[in-house]
């Protein structure tokens, strides 16, 4: 019914932007109604992409696992993890220190950039860097890579590219290269070099403190990571604050990227290119000059990161409850354009609504 009626008097140009965990899926569970919501959204040929701080593994890789699970069509061209802005910054770093789950070496590799380290490669080259590893042998062997000059070749730069899952390693690691003597290993810089810009930069793909797993409670998440970074930081420097840069919900730049991948996605249903593997992807940190959108939705479950996100972007929100939020959550300065119980009512309330 809902259907029908929308494409009969609606010819408004809206779009949607669906959060993942606790939106679509919660753990590989597929909430109920999210596939019913994007079948909707792709018969009435509404573009919508996903927008997620999770990350990890290839957007193709991860789209055929949601398609699956939610028995829907979605192109890797319609989502954005935390970091995929990160393909924007490839022309600008050589040697890179990926930091995440062994499988982000892989993505910094397909992204195209030149020269990648992962932590675990520095705990094989001396485990005496990192005395307090959760790593076995057998677990290093398998994650790691024995590189040539890993001490003589400097780093550009230390990308987050999600939850690392060895922190007390990987906290001083990366503490390690950002107070490095210009980024090479095994060195520290003098002490009238202390500073709030770090040896080299640094950047953390979101910044969420909580996230929803299939516990009953909200875990940590790579915010929490960043905040010991940061600390750690700021001790060894005379209590100066870390200069890092952060993606992801709900910074401005991952919304403006999120915004182009958006207007790439319309233009390619109009044109009926929705097969297409070539997309152009912006210079991270501009807006979009002439976007066709009248309204663009965001679905989320977190009102600290997609709600404020879209709310000081200017978009909308739908807030749903199956996920981050509780009833009895205080919003305070957070206001949501609607709140619903999930991600179907949140498409079905905006399309009668237009």
């Amino acid at each position: 019914m809902i259907f029908k009626r929308f494409l009969q008097s609606s010819s408004k140009q809206i779009g949607f932007a669906f959060d993942i965990d606790g939106v679509l899926l919660r753990g590989k569970n597929p909430i109920p109604g999210a596939s019913e919501a994007l079948r909707l959204l792709n018969n009435s040929k509404i573009p919508y992409i996903l927008l997620t701080n999770g990350g990890g593994n290839l957007e193709s890789e991860r789209v055929n696992f949601i398609s699956e699970k939610l028995k829907v069509a979605i192109s890797p061209l319609q989502i954005v993890q935390s970091h995929t802005p990160f393909k924007a910054l490839v022309p600008k770093y050589d040697r890179i220190l990926a930091v995440g789950t062994p499988s982000v070496r892989h993505v910094a590799e397909s992204y195209g950039f030149n020269d990648v380290v992962h932590q675990t490669d520095i705990v094989r080259y001396n485990r005496d860097i990192t005395p307090f590893t959760g790593l076995n042998d057998e677990q290093l062997k398998e994650y790691s890579k024995e590189i040539p000059h890993l001490d003589s070749k400097k780093f550009d730069a230390v990308l987050v590219f999600n939850d690392p899952h060895d922190w007390a390693a990987d906290l001083q690691i990366i503490s390690d290269i950002i107070n490095s003597e210009n980024g090479l290993l095994n060195t520290l810089r003098a002490g009238s070099s202390k500073s709030s810009e770090p040896a080299v930069p640094i950047y953390f793909s979101n910044q969420d403190l909580l996230w929803a797993n299939p516990y009953r409670l909200n875990r940590f998440g790579q915010g929490a990571f960043r905040l010991l970074v940061r600390n750690l930081y700021a001790q060894m420097n005379n209590s100066l604050a870390l200069n890092d840069l952060t993606l992801g919900k709900p910074t401005k730049l991952t919304y403006d990227f999120a915004h182009h991948v958006l207007i790439d996605w319309r233009n390619k249903l109009l044109s009926g290119n929705r097969t297409s593997t070539t997309q152009t992807l912006p210079v991270l940190g501009t807006s979009p000059t002439n976007s066709p959108f009248e309204e663009i939705f965001m679905v989320g479950d977190n009102p600290a990161s997609d709600i404020i996100g879209a709310q000081n972007y200017g978009w909308s929100s739908c807030l749903v409850k199956t996920g981050v939020y509780r009833d009895t959550d205080k919003l305070n300065h957070v206001k949501p354009t609607m709140i619903v119980d999930d991600v179907l009512n949140a498409v079905t309330n905006v399309l009668e609504r237009i």
